[in-house]
């Protein structure tokens, strides 16, 4: 019997942390449903609850979006995502996974230290730190982490932060959901009862997290968001190093 309780619980706290951080759903809810479902179907499955928090958490946060950073990084990372899921298949996931854990606990150390304010991504930069982010995310599977990862590199205040890498994200969700429908469809169908329970808890979460988000400083965000992308680099480079 799945745990429904400590699958409701662990989607409160996926959708707050994504409010807070602007990713998180599929970090932490993917490992958890994969124990039940399998890690393909969990995958579809958490599209669902991240499709609904990432939408609500837009809406929430669409006055704040910086259009500039949005068109200039935002529309290459959700393009970049697609490409690298749909490669994935067909390209050696351990390896990637173990390189691109480095990636993201480089990046979570430069913001921790304040390396990552003194870099910035302008023009043609920002294009390819999105496309690159994006594509690398699809292929392990984590874009949310490593797109937070290079979005540092902007010079944003935290709630555009957040909401800018809230609309990239539902840019892929809107992309690839249609993908696991028609692919999955009977199977997602199958598991509802799962995929409700994390829903609602993830819409919870991201109204609670929205609050919080408002009485967090600036400066304490972004080493917030920092950490975050250092553990998941640890994580991931845990998972990927196992044969």
């Amino acid at each position: 019997m799945f745990p429904v309780l400590l699958a409701f619980a662990a989607s409160v706290l996926a959708g707050a942390v994504a409010a807070v951080a602007g990713f998180g759903i599929g970090s932490l809810l993917t490992p958890l449903l994969a124990a039940e479902l399998g890690t393909k179907l969990a995958v579809a499955a958490v599209s669902v609850p991240h499709f609904a928090g990432t939408a609500l958490r837009l809406w929430l946060l669409r006055a704040h979006v910086d259009r500039r950073v949005l068109w200039g990084f935002g529309l290459t990372s959700g393009a970049g995502g697609l490409t690298g899921a749909l490669l994935r298949s067909f390209v050696g996931g351990q390896a990637l996974s173990v390189v691109f854990a480095v990636l993201l606990m480089f990046a979570g150390v430069s913001g921790l230290t304040g390396l990552s304010e003194r870099m910035r991504f302008s023009g043609w930069l920002a294009w390819i730190a999105g496309a690159a982010s994006g594509l690398l995310g699809g292929l392990v599977g984590n874009q949310g982490g490593i797109r937070s990862a290079a979005m540092l590199g902007f010079d944003v205040p935290k709630t555009a932060f957040v909401a800018t890498a809230t609309a990239a994200a539902l840019m892929v969700d809107v992309a690839r959901l249609p993908v696991y429908v028609a692919t999955q469809g009977k199977e997602i169908t199958h598991a509802w009862p799962v995929i409700l329970n994390a829903t609602v808890g993830v819409l919870i979460g991201t109204v609670v997290g929205g609050w919080t988000l408002r009485r967090v400083p600036d400066v304490l965000f972004r080493r917030v968001v920092s950490a975050i992308v250092f553990v998941l680099g640890v994580a991931m480079l845990r998972g990927g190093s196992r044969p």
